[in-house]
C-alpha cells in the first residue's frame, strides 16, 4: 500500500510542476498576450468563417455536379 501512495504523490508532483511551467515555457508569452475578443472582432471572424464555409461548400457542390453531369454540357458544345 505505501508504494501506491508514493507513486500517486509522485504523479501529483509532476502534474503540478507542469502546471507551474505552463506560464513560463514556450507558450507563456502567447498566454499572457491572449485576451477576450470584442464583439466587433468576434462578429467579423464569424462572418469570414461563414463565407469560407459557403465558398468551400459551393466548390464541393460544383465539383460533384461537374463529375455527375457537367461534362455532358461541355461535350455538347463541341458537337
Amino acid at each position: 500500500m505505501p508504494e501506491i501512495l508514493g507513486k500517486s504523490w509522485d504523479i501529483q508532483r509532476r502534474l503540478e510542476e507542469r502546471a507551474k511551467r505552463l506560464g513560463r515555457g514556450r507558450f507563456g508569452r502567447v498566454l499572457k498576450m491572449a485576451r477576450k475578443p470584442t464583439s466587433d472582432e468576434y462578429s467579423r471572424v464569424v462572418m469570414i468563417t461563414g463565407l469560407g464555409l459557403l465558398f468551400i461548400g459551393f466548390m464541393g457542390f460544383f465539383i460533384y455536379w461537374f463529375m455527375k453531369s457537367g461534362y455532358l454540357y461541355i461535350e455538347n458544345l463541341f458537337r
